[in-house]
């Protein structure tokens, strides 16, 4: 288990995503939770922000938020990566999305390689 996230918010998860090998990676996962990022475009307009699309699963992306928040603050390699956008002058919304993307990418590779997750040490 990820430290900080809880049995019902993983099973939530789990439940959510169901069976992990539908997904070619875990880009195509974050799409499935609408926390991609999507740039409004129209015309020969080109938006210069990009924002979370919100076109998956509300469920998922709600289970990701709350585990993202509460990982960043119990996992080291999440902190420090959460610390890092927050220096880079992003605002916590910003920099728990970004943890939310790292958090997806963990919670992939630990379905699809079926190993536990070792937090890396710094």
């Amino acid at each position: 288990m990820l430290p900080g996230v809880g049995i019902v918010c993983a099973a939530g998860i789990l439940g959510e995503i169901g069976d992990v090998s539908r997904f070619e990676d875990a880009s195509k996962m974050l799409a499935f939770a609408g926390c991609d990022p999507s740039v409004f475009e129209s015309g020969e307009f080109v938006g210069a922000q990009a924002r979370m699309s919100k076109r998956g699963s509300p469920f998922l992306r709600w289970y990701l938020w709350l585990a993202a928040d509460r990982a960043r603050m119990y996992d080291p390699a999440l902190r420090a990566y959460y610390e890092k956008k927050r220096a880079e002058g992003k605002c916590h919304k910003v920099a728990v999305s970004a943890v939310v993307r790292k958090l997806c990418n963990i919670i992939f590779a630990v379905l699809r390689d079926d190993r536990p997750y070792a937090c890396p040490v710094n």
